[in-house]
């Protein structure tokens, strides 16, 4: 097992919070169009994906410990833990501090209040807490993923990074019209990305520990059903509020589309 590669992987989508800091000061990376259907994209990366591959690699691993009905039934059981899993994470998370809400910066340049600064300043220390309770099962998810199968890793580490863009974003602006440095914008933008790195840490302790078909199957229902809420959850709502909803579409088509054909070309 290629724990190595599986940890670069998933610090390599963790940081890129961080670049979305950095395109906070670049105006035309942030137009919203391009941002959706990349988000789009992702989405339909991670939804096609969890279907056809983690989630049929789970009912496999399932169905060589306990036969092929029981195994289905499992990997399903296993599957739906995992929507609740990251949908209980995800009521943890305060509704005003949503870090999946477009922050529009005009208006953070126009809020007239005597707290404005500690109110962006709270704002975005909220949404970096928030994104690090989202990022930890979304690194754990793709580990586990770029152990089982490394193509497909790189694939899930590309999707999560381009849906973790948005998120840095989120994050440095608010900081950086409170606190008027770029520095702090950028490196609390690039703090809320090591929770997936620390999820990977996990998922090496939970493969060195409960290394078998079981323990595999249970895994993969978990990790499909996270990436497919995240996808439904998260990224298609906030593909739809940065642009048009065909675009959205358009965009997890494209992903579904290019997964579809690496799965073919690259096994």
């Amino acid at each position: 097992m290629n724990y190595y590669l599986a940890f670069v992987l998933t610090l390599f989508a963790g940081l890129s919070t961080g670049i979305g800091g950095v395109l906070v000061f670049n105006k035309i990376a942030l137009n919203r169009k391009f941002l959706a259907v990349s988000l789009g994209f992702s989405a339909g990366v991670m939804i096609y994906v969890s279907f056809v591959e983690i989630l049929s690699k789970s009912i496999s691993s399932l169905s060589q410990s306990f036969g092929d009905t029981l195994g289905f039934v499992y990997a399903t059981i296993a599957f739906f833990v995992g929507i609740f899993l990251i949908a209980i994470i995800d009521r943890l998370v305060p509704m005003a501090e949503n870090p999946h809400e477009y922050v529009e910066e005009r208006e953070l340049k126009n809020k007239k209040s005597k707290n404005r600064d500690k109110y962006l300043m709270r704002m975005g220390l909220f949404s970096a807490f928030a994104i690090a309770i989202h990022n930890f099962p979304e690194g754990l998810a793709t580990f586990i993923a770029a152990v089982q199968d490394p193509n497909i890793g790189i694939t899930i580490a590309v999707a999560i990074a381009i849906h973790n863009i948005p998120e840095g974003v989120a994050i440095a602006i608010p900081i950086y019209y409170a606190t008027k440095s770029r520095k702090k914008a950028l490196v609390y933008s690039f703090l809320s990305g090591l929770a997936e790195p620390i999820g990977a840490l996990i998922g090496i302790l939970l493969l060195s520990i409960f290394a078998t078909d079981l323990s595999f199957g249970l895994i993969f229902g978990l990790v499909a059903g996270i990436m497919v809420y995240i996808s439904l959850d998260e990224l298609l709502p906030t593909a739809e509020k940065y642009g048009q909803h065909h675009l959205a579409i358009y965009g997890m088509i494209s992903g579904m589309m290019v997964m579809a054909i690496s799965l073919v070309f690259f096994r």
